[in-house]
């Protein structure tokens, strides 16, 4: 195992593990950490979020830290959700790899030494885990699959399990993302849309619950997919908000105005003629034109007021720099 990273960072690993009512299970998962990390020398401090647990899980967060010196704990004043204890946990990160897991049991710590390698010495960005043989409901794995599904043709990043907690990152993707809302599951989508590109997969044991049950329900795939279509448009045009509102207002106002000029066209080319023909105002296209119209100058303006705001915005100009050479 590679020891380079020891020179700049406090510690080698720093593992992250969001927590809600688990405090069975938490005895037993950082004795078996700690064994395992320890078996393979490796530096490490293990950071145990709660997240506005209603049982003991805090007070038993209290008692492991008073004989295990790599722990440490930060606890929401009540449930923020899963990307909000991960982002607050980037922050108070110090290792050179930080790895996320959950608390249930489910994810091995086992994985651990070999996750940390593939970032350390195979130089990915991110690794994911790939829960290849699962331990849950046909309820839970068939939405999972559907949900991998849409995400990798949506993203273009090929990974079988996106919502796997089981992850590893270089310190500058947990230090160059923010996390909120329910994004905790795209994280390799928002690091890929931040430059970094090196994202691999590794296969990872996934075991039965041992303890309490899960903490979510159907609802986090519809909640999900909204996400996901939120996290395409904001890294896509937040900076260039324009270029999509303009388009489609652009568009808009012209296929309204195309109507509108073929219904003027048609009613003198029938009155040439002769012929009788109704008036434009009479003809409900005249109607979808109008609103084509309208909705068209509403999107336009609504990308001016987005690029005023973007120009004038504290984080216009706030981009993620890698290395720098000779400049202070």
């Amino acid at each position: 195992m590679s020891k380079r990273s020891s020179q700049h960072f406090p510690v080698e690993l720093s593992i992250v593990i969001p927590l809600l009512n688990e405090a069975e299970s938490l005895p037993e998962l950082t004795r078996w950490i700690n064994r395992v990390l320890t078996q393979h020398g490796l530096t490490y401090e293990i950071i145990l979020v709660d997240d506005g647990s209603t049982d003991n899980s805090w007070d038993v967060i209290e008692e492991l830290a008073q004989t295990d010196t790599h722990l440490r704990g930060i606890r929401f004043n009540r449930n923020y959700g899963k990307s909000a204890a991960l982002n607050t946990a980037f922050e108070a990160a110090t290792g050179r790899v930080v790895c996320t897991m959950d608390a249930d049991l489910q994810d091995s710590p086992e994985e651990l030494p070999e996750l940390y390698r593939m970032i350390v010495e195979d130089r990915y960005d991110l690794v994911s885990g790939w829960k290849k043989k699962r331990y849950d409901p046909l309820s839970k794995t068939i939405p999972t699959k559907l949900f991998n599904g849409v995400t990798r043709w949506i993203s273009g990043i090929n990974l079988h399990d996106f919502n796997c907690g089981l992850k590893s990152y270089d310190q500058r993707v947990v230090k160059g993302i923010e996390v909120y809302g329910e994004m905790h599951r795209y994280i390799p989508v928002i690091a890929k849309w931040n430059g970094f590109g090196r994202i691999g997969e590794k296969a990872v044991q996934h075991q039965e619950r041992k303890y309490g049950v899960t903490k979510f329900g159907l609802e986090r795939f519809v909640y999900g997919f909204l996400d996901l279509l939120s996290i395409t448009f904001v890294s896509r045009f937040r900076r260039r908000p324009m270029h999509f509102f303009g388009t489609m207002g652009t568009l808009s106002f012209l296929l309204g105005m195309l109507i509108t000029l073929w219904l003027v066209g048609e009613k003198i080319y029938l009155a040439m003629q002769n012929l009788r023909a109704r008036d434009v105002t009479a003809q409900p296209l005249f109607f979808l034109a109008l609103v084509a119209v309208v909705v068209g100058v509403q999107l336009f303006l609504a990308g001016f007021l987005a690029e005023m705001t973007q120009l004038n915005g504290p984080r216009r100009n706030q981009y993620l720099i890698r290395d720098k050479l000779n400049i202070s």
